[in-house]
């Protein structure tokens, strides 16, 4: 089968050679970048040997229950489905073994599995895609995944045999808050971004196995136990200069890596703000609300009314096709040009990038014109959003807004009427959350870094001068955002978000 779809679907880019006869193990496969990943080799490349797709899981049974709900019949395969018909099924019997297991446990939880040896054999590239991207989460599962789960990861692919290359994804926040030009360099063991000394994995690790101790002698209820895990996380975030606890568990992920992977090839791909797809396999795929969506969906529904935001500051983001095509094209250029490390940028800042007014214009044309229907099958009328250009005026503005309800609630006696200490309870709530939310996403609504991508244009450049292939977009340069956001980004958060 895989000989005579090579014809029809194997593109002769010579730089998409290396993929064939290749056995690549991909862990976090039923993740939103794994799939679009997944599906990209196999509509380019239907001669890969073998992809090893690890997903989390207790057995083969909910693997197999898992791919075929979260992956395969997404809208995403919809393209080679439609190519492939009856032979995709095929095609996946032949090349895709899935593995359970989970990246956090030792040995990424293979211990007794079937495929151990035989991945040892036979791997020669890893791509390490698992992570919580959850900006709020437990401590204890954002360490075990995005840093535990890294160091597992290094571990095993150190134990194949045949390996190459070690592929990590991380992010461009990892940096932090910072200003100006934010270089493709890495992190060193225990380097915070404030000068606090002291940050030591092992005592993370100690301090999150201490607390969880702690609380279950205490018999507090596993809300309060999420909620503990929460504020741990963004407390040892804090401490050593990163925003919130999904940057900083990624920092000490790229650590980790770094330290362990000693002559081993290593890539590490730092995308910025990842959106849904550019071109391939076809415009304005997405899963889930990602960062900016909460925003745009709140806004379509006609929940936001207010923003706080830099006006000019930078958005920089990336269509996640581009991010996955930048993935393929390194790791090509890196088997002949095998390096012991190498760091790649994927955003816009450095090309072509965009602001939040810019985003607030799309916005109010785009739900304006085409509104989304309520409930009860009427328009959503939306109105242009009040910017606040700080943070002290947004507070101030929140504050008031809270004072008003308490002194309307105070008109209304709330100390003799339960339904008003309701309202009030609630109120409180929903202030303490938008206050934590604020927090988490600050330093992205006033970001006024750039991200270099020296490296990252040196790839485009050597794909440019030497293929001039239309399936390997990789420069943002090219994106006319409003198109883009009018033409594929809107309607595709509506089609496949919002429904």
């Amino acid at each position: 089968l895989s000989a005579s779809l090579s014809a029809s679907l194997c593109l002769s880019a010579s730089h998409m050679e290396f993929l064939e006869n290749k056995t690549i193990l991909i862990t976090g496969a039923t993740g939103f970048l794994a799939k679009i990943l997944v599906e990209k080799i196999l509509g380019i490349q239907p001669n890969v040997k073998k992809l090893y797709l690890l997903l989390r899981a207790a057995d083969e049974t909910e693997a197999k229950k898992r791919f075929y709900n979260e992956v395969i019949e997404k809208d995403l395969f919809q393209v080679l489905r439609k190519k492939l018909g009856a032979n995709l099924n095929t095609l996946i019997s032949e090349k895709i073994c899935l593995v359970p297991g989970e990246i956090s446990l030792s040995q990424m939880g293979l211990k007794d599995s079937i495929w151990v040896d035989q991945m040892k054999n036979q791997v020669e590239i890893v791509i390490n895609l698992a992570a919580t991207t959850n900006f709020d989460e437990r401590y204890d599962v954002a360490l075990g995944t995005n840093t535990i789960g890294a160091e597992h990861v290094v571990r095993f692919a150190k134990e194949c045999r045949n390996l190459k290359l070690l592929v990590h994804v991380s992010t461009a926040y990892v940096s932090g808050e910072r200003d100006g030009v934010i270089l493709e360099s890495s992190y060193k063991m225990g380097e915070s971004l404030n000068g606090v000394k002291g940050l030591d994995i092992e005592e993370e690790q100690a301090i999150v196995a201490d607390k969880l101790k702690q609380l279950k002698e205490n018999g507090v209820t596993e809300e309060l136990v999420t909620q503990a895990m929460k504020d741990l996380g963004l407390e040892r975030a804090n401490l050593y200069g990163w925003p919130n606890t999904y940057v900083f568990t990624k920092a000490m992920g790229e650590m980790t890596i770094g330290n362990l992977t000693n002559d081993l090839p290593l890539i590490i791909i730092r995308p910025t703000i990842v959106t849904s797809t550019y071109k391939e396999p076809f415009p304005g795929w997405i899963e889930g609300v990602r960062t900016i969506d909460s925003i745009i969906v709140g806004y379509a529904k006609g929940k936001l009314t207010c923003f706080a935001a830099g006006a000019n500051s930078s958005l920089d983001l990336i269509p996640a096709d581009i991010v996955v095509n930048t993935m393929i094209m390194a790791m090509a250029a890196h088997e002949d040009q095998l390096s012991n490390q190498t760091i790649y940028h994927v955003g816009s800042s450095a090309r072509t990038s965009m602001t939040h007014i810019d985003l607030q214009r799309f916005s109010y044309q785009y739900f304006t014109q085409k509104p989304l229907i309520d409930k009860n099958g009427k328009a959503i009328k939306v109105e242009k959003v009040t910017l606040f250009n700080s943070m002290a005026k947004f507070h101030r503005y929140l504050a008031i807004r809270y004072l008003i309800f308490l002194k309307g609630l105070e008109f209304a006696n709330i100390a003799f009427c339960h339904c008003f200490q309701d309202k009030y309870v609630d109120m409180r709530r929903k202030f303490n959350l938008v206050m934590r939310l604020i927090e988490l996403y600050r330093p992205y609504l006033f970001f006024n870094a750039i991200f270099d991508d020296t490296n990252t244009k040196r790839l485009r450049n050597d794909i440019r001068n030497n293929d001039t292939n239309e399936a390997f977009v990789m420069d943002p340069k090219d994106i006319n955002w409003e198109d883009y956001f009018m033409n594929v980004h809107f309607p595709g958060l509506v089609k496949h978000v919002i429904r």
